[in-house]
């Protein structure tokens, strides 16, 4: 159909008000039956990347709603590096489109005693990808919490102007400016590396517009065969691909020894996801490293230092080509999941798409997912019921309240969380009205004292 995909296109507009408007078209359309959603499935993606870090397919918050609600998915969350600024409008596109939903925020930090491990950012001892989940207002937080924010996002931007310095004294001939020439590919003045690539591979066809010599240029730079560079260049994101691994990372020219002083540490992002009423999440790769090859003290330790979910990127655990290494990281997932589970630690998983040929939502039904297909549905329950608890009545997976209320049984608690998670939001007062005296209905059955905040 023509006008939706005009409207999809607009999706990805940097205008907010371009997004929202075709947003709502695709929403009356969708409800005068002129489109066809998939019915809901039992399948989940808490792990979506959108432009306002970096997504492979341009998905702004909004395109990540209509997206899941078009693919029939249960719930839906998005999660970005080091800022805030997709929570409000994914949010509200979720609750126009009626679909379960929560936001985060991801980040490198620094995590002081295990400064000679590699955890999961892998050769980078000490560097960790931690996250939260459960943003509803990006606005609420103490002035604490918005510092440190705010400080994760300077910290981002000091890390990537070194690497581009060191690159730009390595190849002058491609010399960028991050103001002119990468800030201009993000939304809102959130840059990460990916961004800096697609800004060299683009600035390398207009200086060499003839492939040969661009290949050349490329062979040269990165010290690989000719013949290896020409057959990437049609395939733009495996040569980006290359060229982060070639002069980017561990070993490159523009790699930035990591060290605390460049990035948050580990207490500060937890203490600033707090501060906002979402949850601690931990982070985790593979299980292969030496930071994360024993389950439970990687997550005693996490655990420990506040965090009270955990995230995995399962695609990475299975859809492996090489038998042997599947079989190692399919046995690693069991043993993360088992310790979560005997932890009851919620687990949010989905997929990136920060890269080309990532999918949208994982395969829960390969034999290797199977087995944990309740668990990735009931933490996607989880966090669901969070967001809605904490924007209806100011309650949230870690509040006092809800502490008090259920002490040490966080098997009632987790029950709770998500049972108010099968609770799909609205945009429409009337709705979200019901929803509200639904929601505290169901507190009120569990405890004689209710939380003292009111609905919002």
């Amino acid at each position: 159909m023509k006008k939706q995909l005009e409207l999809e296109i607009l999706l990805g507009s940097f205008e907010k008000e371009q997004r929202r408007n075709a947003l709502e078209e695709l929403h009356r359309l969708m409800v005068y039956g002129e489109i066809a959603p998939v019915p809901e499935l039992p399948i989940v993606n808490l792990h979506c990347h959108t432009f306002f870090s970096f997504n492979a397919y341009h998905y702004s918050p909004s395109a990540i709603a209509w997206e899941a609600k078009k693919r029939g998915l249960y719930t839906v969350g998005i999660i970005d590096f080091d800022v805030l600024d997709g929570v409000e409008e994914f949010l509200e596109a979720c609750a126009l489109l009626g679909l379960r939903a929560s936001a985060g925020i991801e980040s490198r930090v620094f995590i002081d005693e295990w400064k000679d491990r590699e955890i999961n950012s892998p050769k980078e001892p000490g560097i960790y990808y931690a996250m939260g989940y459960g943003f509803v207002d990006p606005g609420s937080a103490d002035s604490g919490s918005r510092k440190a924010l705010k400080k994760m996002a300077a910290l981002a931007r000091r890390r990537n102007e070194l690497m581009l310095g060191k690159l730009n004294r390595f190849l002058p001939k491609l010399e960028l400016s991050y103001e002119k020439e990468v800030l201009p590919l993000t939304p809102a003045g959130n840059a990460t590396e990916r961004h800096m690539l697609v800004a060299m591979e683009e600035k390398s066809k207009r200086l060499f517009p003839r492939k040969e010599e661009r290949a050349r240029f490329w062979a040269d730079a990165m010290q690989v065969r000719l013949q290896e560079v020409t057959q990437l260049l049609e395939r733009p994101v495996d040569l980006q691909m290359l060229i982060r691994a070639k002069l980017m990372k561990h070993g490159g020219p523009g790699y930035c020894t990591p060290d605390r002083e460049n990035f948050p540490s580990l207490e500060e992002m937890f203490s600033m996801v707090r501060g906002f009423g979402a949850v601690p999440t931990a982070g985790w790769l593979d299980g292969t490293s030496i930071g994360e090859e024993n389950a439970d003290e990687f997550l005693d330790f996490l655990i420990h230092k506040g965090a009270a979910c955990l995230a995995i990127v399962p695609d990475r655990n299975w859809n492996i080509a090489d038998a042997s290494e599947k079989s190692v990281k399919v046995k690693k997932l069991g043993e993360i999941m088992e310790g979560a589970r005997m932890r009851k630690l919620p687990v949010v998983v989905g997929t990136e798409m920060n890269k080309n040929g990532q999918k949208f939502v994982d395969d829960f039904f390969t034999d290797a997912l199977k087995p944990f297909h309740d668990d990735f549905i009931a933490g996607a329950r989880i966090v669901n019921g969070h967001t809605l608890l904490l924007k209806t009545l100011g309650l949230g997976l870690l509040s006092g309240d809800i502490a008090q209320r259920f002490k040490s049984d966080l098997d009632a608690r987790n029950r709770f969380f998500e049972e108010v998670g099968r609770l799909i939001p609205s945009s429409d007062p009337g709705e979200r009205s019901e929803l509200t005296r639904r929601i505290r209905l169901m507190w009120e059955k569990t405890s004689s004292h209710p939380p003292r905040t009111g609905g919002v």
